[in-house]
């Protein structure tokens, strides 16, 4: 019982043991590809904001195998990521929607404004 408990607070041990192995892996991808993901990485830790620890493992463990695959085949960054990094950050995080932390607010406004419409105080 405690244990589930936890969990629900702190996340999955399976979800935390996949993690790392997958950190572990970008951690070992040879220049420029380690410096590359590494700043995708970060870019996604800022702006992906998901609140359901499958998608950000699933995510995390495509974008790896992304990286691992580029580095083998020596394909050119660019050609990768494109002109513009930042679009393809977002492009990338859009195709794992999962309930991220911004939703929650999202959902807060709406009823908070929605309460005030009525008069409730709450």
């Amino acid at each position: 019982m405690a244990a589930k408990w936890i969990e629900q607070l702190t996340g999955s041990l399976e979800q935390k043991k996949q993690y790392r192995a997958y950190r572990a892996r970008l951690d070992a991808l040879p220049e420029p590809y380690l410096t590359v993901a590494k700043a995708l990485y970060r870019y996604f830790m800022y702006s992906a904001g998901t609140t359901d620890g499958d998608v950000a493992v699933t995510m995390l463990g495509d974008f790896t195998e992304l990286w691992e695959r580029a580095a083998i085949d020596a394909t050119p960054v660019r050609d990768i990521v494109g002109e513009d990094p930042v679009e393809f950050a977002e492009a990338f995080v859009q195709a794992y929607v999962g309930k991220r932390w911004i939703d929650k607010e999202r959902a807060r406004l709406t009823e908070t404004i929605e309460r005030a419409e009525r008069g409730d105080k709450k």
